[in-house]
């Protein structure tokens, strides 16, 4: 029993905070061996489309067709695609009245993966970026990820997500803005050490002529078209210059929503990805790859609860300041969580107890998640999520 709790306690602790602190100091010792050689900028510009899926955007969709417009790239090679299949609302008409783009309409709706691959003849650019339509870009962002491909190892580059935080952030925005952070410092060491193991989907970009086959009915077609071009030996860089910016959340119901969603996604991409989790294939992508995401997507929420139980039974049996340190550690730290809870229902902003609280949130959301997908309640289209809006 103590065996498999220390078991358990050392996979929670490798997941959250070990495996980054391992990258760190892996990728000093690589650069201390080898040295990196910068991209040259502006030198290189390939023709590029920038593909936006749509769904009843119609508040937004002209602010991010006009900030489409105004990235920084060459105009003759930069092309811009709307897919907008399934929206109810007038996003189609407000796209056909729009100067510059492509717009593709059709009223079926049978989720993101199925409209873009819809889109996919209308293609044209050498590289193909992905954008979400809530999402707004910096001027410069199509010009930083496409100086990744200088390198013919890279079939794929992500950008950063970045959350619009206030100083009055409720639990919604101060945890995800927080979560984005972690992650971004992590995919920055991934790419470091090797490749990253996936891609957000407010902004990504893939060689065409790369771009693999994956099943319509693909949870987070982001996170899956990556992995695959990964699988086939192309390395996933990251660009923190090109970066993705949105608002949080609207509140945690919404963002328990999404996270659920990408939980069982997150499922079915590690059923799916069986290259990427066989050592013999690529040992340096699957030991990133297991240690990054499947560790998060599967064992380490249930283990947290097996942890709390396997300790309070340990110092109910035996002696032992550091299983009662411990128990204590974790009582505290799930108080914590549960004032953020209560203090968010009173909509009183502390942001020391939302970062704990969105921590069991997000823990919470994957062990749902997980059965969601496997009771097949987990839908192909893409749920929006209602977020704050930019003066709030």
């Amino acid at each position: 029993m103590i065996l498999i709790f220390w078991i358990c306690l050392f996979i929670v602790a490798y997941t959250f905070v070990g495996y980054g602190f391992l990258l760190y100091f892996l990728v000093k010792i690589k650069r201390a061996i080898k040295k990196q050689i910068p991209f040259q900028k502006d030198v290189f510009f390939p023709t590029v489309t920038l593909l936006i899926a749509a769904y009843n955007e119609e508040d937004l969709i002209l602010e991010k067709v006009a900030d489409s417009l105004a990235l920084n790239y060459p105009k003759e090679k930069l092309q811009l695609i709307f897919v907008t299949d399934g929206s109810t609302d007038n996003t189609p008409t407000l796209l056909r009245n729009c100067e510059g783009i492509t717009t593709l309409h059709a009223e079926a709706r049978n989720g993101k993966m199925a409209a873009i691959k819809r889109a996919m003849p209308f293609v044209e650019g050498e590289i193909l970026v992905f954008s979400d339509a809530n999402t707004f870009l910096n001027a410069d962002a199509i010009k930083e990820l496409v100086k990744n491909y200088q390198n013919p190892k890279v079939g794929a580059v992500a950008g950063e997500k970045r959350i619009l935080v206030d100083e009055h952030a409720d639990a919604s925005a101060a945890g995800e803005g927080f979560y984005w952070k972690y992650e971004s410092f992590l995919k920055k060491l991934d790419y470091q050490l090797y490749s990253n193991v996936g891609a957000a989907g407010e902004l990504f970009s893939v060689r065409k002529s790369l771009y693999p086959h994956v099943e319509s009915d693909t949870i987070i077609d982001d996170h899956m078209i990556a992995m695959r071009i990964a699988e086939s030996g192309y390395i996933i860089a990251y660009e923190p210059d090109a970066y993705a910016m949105e608002t949080a959340s609207a509140n945690t119901k919404e963002e328990l929503k999404r996270k659920i969603r990408i939980a069982a996604g997150g499922m079915q991409s590690i059923l799916r990805l069986k290259k990427a989790a066989n050592p013999f294939n690529n040992a340096i992508l699957t030991f990133q790859y297991i240690s990054h995401r499947v560790l998060r997507w599967t064992v380490t929420p249930f283990f947290l609860v097996l942890i709390f139980a396997l300790n309070t039974f340990i110092c109910a049996k035996y002696l032992g300041f550091i299983y009662q340190f411990l128990l204590v550690a974790q009582v505290l730290f799930y108080v914590c969580a549960l004032i953020g809870w209560y203090f968010e229902h009173k909509n009183l902003k502390v942001k020391a107890f939302f970062v704990p609280y969105y921590f069991c949130l997000m823990n919470y959301a994957v062990a749902a998640g997980i059965f969601r997908y496997f009771r097949k309640e987990q839908s192909a289209a893409w749920e929006k999520s209602i977020r704050k809006t930019k003066t709030s």
